[in-house]
């Protein structure tokens, strides 16, 4: 059974604070951080045979997310974070004739990874990191109200800074790339919305994002 995007989200948020409360108990700080950004265009493409293709956009737009971040060390965090996109995708594809729809896409990643710290001494605290995780990726096709959802590997790195206005309390600043590999295809079939009718070839999401948001230190 396919689980509703809303109360998967609810999940998941109550998993990063879970997460933000149990990891106070040994690491030598605590952070919460909010995520907000903007995503550009990436243009995917799938073919197989003049018969089974797909090419389209997945269309940019607002991203949010939430983090726990665990500091090991003065410079090294580990965080545990969501990220939540809902996008459309303009898609052409062939089935028994040339078609075009635009597509209505969740895109949900739950992500693992690493900062590294450089300190200034000051108010500016740059960084750079990697994570890796899961893609959860939900589509619907309006003109035949088909859905479809899978799963993907996900990765991303990001360089930003954080400016802190006091000692608990910054704000971040933040560019990133964010992939979910072999994420579009067979596996979501744009335009078919039946297992078996699918394209058999896949494409690789590729999103660069700008922005930022909010740190808290809670330890």
């Amino acid at each position: 059974m396919k689980e509703k995007p809303t109360l998967l989200r609810k999940k998941l948020f109550a998993l990063i604070l879970l997460a933000g409360l149990a990891g106070t108990s040994f690491a030598q700080g605590v952070r919460l951080n909010a995520y907000s950004s903007y995503v550009f265009d990436d243009k995917v493409d799938s073919y197989y045979d003049p018969y089974n293709y797909y090419n389209g956009t997945i269309k940019g737009g607002y991203s949010w997310g939430v983090g726990a971040e665990f500091l090991a060390a003065p410079t090294k965090g580990i965080e545990l974070k969501y990220l939540h996109r809902s996008t459309t995708a303009p898609m052409e594809y062939y089935k028994n004739t040339l078609q075009t729809a635009t597509f209505d896409v969740g895109l949900n990643y739950i992500l693992i990874g690493g900062n590294n710290y450089f300190k200034t001494g000051g108010k500016v605290e740059p960084y750079a990191g990697a994570d890796i995780g899961m893609a959860i990726i939900y589509i619907s096709n309006p003109k035949n109200n088909n859905e479809d959802n899978a799963t993907k590997f996900a990765w991303d790195i990001k360089l930003g800074t954080n400016i802190w206005f006091n000692e608990k309390i910054g704000l971040k600043l933040q560019a990133d790339l964010l992939s979910a590999v072999q994420s579009a295809g067979g596996g979501l079939y744009f335009g078919t919305g039946g297992a078996g009718a699918g394209v058999s070839t896949y494409s690789t999401m590729y999103q660069w994002g700008l922005g930022g948001g909010l740190t808290f230190k809670i330890k």
